[in-house]
Parts: C-alpha cells; sequence; structure tokens
C-alpha cells in the first residue's frame, strides 16, 4: 500500500468530517491542489465504496453535488487525535439534514483563507478551521461562532510571526441584522469570561484557561 494515499484518504475524511460538506472542486483545492483534480475524484470514489463517506444534490444551491461523512466515517474521522477534543455534529451523515443544510459557503469561506494562506507564506492547514464550535458562557449561554479559526502569519525573518485564533461570522442572509448585533455583546461576555470548576469560585481577574 502506498503510505502517501493513506495519508491522503486520510486527510480527506477527516476533513470532510469537520468541515461537514464539500464539493469535488472545494476538496481538491483543500487537501490536494498539487495534483490533477482526478486524483482527488478518485480519493473521494474509492471513501464512497468504503462506506466512509457519500454524497447529495443540493437543490437550493442549483443542485449542487456535494460530498459528508457517512455515520461510520465521522465515527471513525473524530477518534483520530487531530480532531481530538471535537465531537460529530447531530445528524452526521443524516442525508436529508445534509440536503437542507447552508454550510457549503463556509467551505468556501475556509477554502479562501487557505489559498491566501499558501501565496502569503503563512501557516494556516485544512483542519486549523473549525465551524459552529460551542463555547459556554453559564447560565445556559454559549456563543457559537459559524468558524473557529486559527492563523499564523509568516514572520519578517521568514519564522513564524504571530499566532492568532479568531471567531468568523459569515452573513448568508439567514440572519436579520438586529440578531448579528446581537452576538457582539455575547463575544464581549465570552472574552472576560472565566469557566468555574465544579466545587472552586472564580477569582477576580483570573486568566481563563486556554482552550484545546
Amino acid at each position: 500500500m502506498n503510505p502517501d494515499a493513506g495519508a491522503g484518504d486520510r486527510l480527506a475524511l477527516a476533513v470532510l468530517a469537520q468541515y461537514r460538506i464539500a464539493t469535488t472542486e472545494q476538496m481538491h483545492l483543500v487537501i490536494s491542489p498539487g495534483v490533477r483534480i482526478e486524483q482527488t475524484r478518485r480519493r473521494l470514489a474509492k471513501l464512497r465504496a468504503e462506506g466512509l463517506v457519500d454524497r447529495i444534490t443540493l437543490a437550493q444551491a442549483g443542485r449542487t453535488r456535494v460530498w459528508f461523512p457517512t455515520v461510520h466515517g465521522a465515527r471513525i474521522a473524530f477518534e483520530w487525535p487531530e480532531l481530538r477534543g471535537r465531537r460529530p455534529p447531530k445528524n452526521a451523515g443524516d442525508r436529508t439534514a445534509v440536503r437542507l443544510r447552508t454550510g457549503h459557503g463556509l467551505t468556501e469561506t475556509a477554502l479562501a483563507f487557505l489559498q491566501d494562506a499558501r501565496h502569503r507564506g503563512d501557516l494556516f492547514r485544512p483542519l486549523d478551521w473549525i465551524p459552529e464550535v460551542h463555547h459556554p458562557l453559564g447560565s445556559s449561554e454559549a456563543v457559537i461562532p459559524d468558524a473557529l479559526m486559527y492563523y499564523q502569519s509568516r514572520g519578517d525573518d521568514g519564522g513564524h510571526g504571530s499566532m492568532m485564533r479568531a471567531f468568523l461570522e459569515i452573513d448568508r442572509a439567514t440572519m436579520g441584522p438586529e440578531r448579528l448585533a446581537a452576538k457582539i455583546p455575547a463575544y464581549t461576555r465570552l472574552h472576560t469570561h472565566t469557566p468555574t470548576q465544579p466545587g472552586r469560585r472564580r477569582t477576580i481577574g483570573q486568566e481563563p484557561p486556554p482552550e484545546e
């Protein structure tokens, strides 16, 4: 077995499990832009034959065909170290849920950042883009951005520059301006929020622990 092919299959499944849906072209540009797209098509077809991914046509997106992980594929991918601490989304592998999902635009946004980072020489890998991460605020409140992104810029001397963590809200015309504006105070509360552990009192001014 070609070890490079195995690594490529693993990356393809991990990306699709994390991004949730993507077209063939998007998958190609995310995981292997340096080869012919036929190689990506064969890889996805192989994963489909193994029951790890499937595809469906989105009627609301000009009958675009997208790939998504099956329940079996998501279960396998989310056991890997590169996806440690993350959980498969609800309804993973459900064809109806996939058909009604609007995540196709999220993948397009991730791809734009990836292509720009490659051009600049910055460090931003496919799995540094994580959709809809739940950030609790306490009292049953939470902030769930459209995506969480880890990005490291290139330093002036050619080394690594500053490491950034950013939340992204992507306007897909599914929410009115008032509801979008209401998210800003929630992010402010998250910035100053210190999670408390059971049995311990929070110390004023205590820095929150780093997110895994």
